[in-house]
């Protein structure tokens, strides 16, 4: 596995660790279908959230959110819709949150959340 998935990986799992701890339960994760992938999808108290993480060893090449454009909030938009549609039709509140991971691989990763970007 190359290094860059690996760190991937690891800022999911910091990210769903961080957001069980702050309420949040997991679902799903690393949902794909041909349109591509959702990273984490969890339940906050009655609102579905979709959450994209970007994880970095530093922020020497720019901060994670930095990845993620209006492209890939169009994009995300279209995911949860097609797993709101295959997993749980009668969704109504749903967000799309981002998540940022620096440092992953510390004693203490630093983790950022934006709600509601798209």
């Amino acid at each position: 596995m190359a290094e860059k998935d690996e760190l991937g990986r690891r800022g999911e799992q910091v990210a769903a660790e961080w957001l069980r701890g702050n309420g949040y339960t997991l679902i799903d994760r690393n949902w794909r279908c041909p349109s591509g992938e959702l990273d984490l999808v969890l339940r906050h108290g009655t609102t579905l959230v979709f959450a994209e993480v970007k994880t970095r060893s530093s922020l020497t090449f720019g901060h994670p959110f930095e990845a993620i454009t209006s492209r890939k909030a169009a994009r995300l938009r279209r995911l949860a819709a097609a797993w709101c549609r295959e997993r749980e039709p009668g969704a109504v509140a749903v967000r799309i949150d981002a998540i940022a991971v620096t440092d992953a691989w510390s004693d203490r990763p630093v983790v950022e959340h934006l709600t509601g970007i798209a």
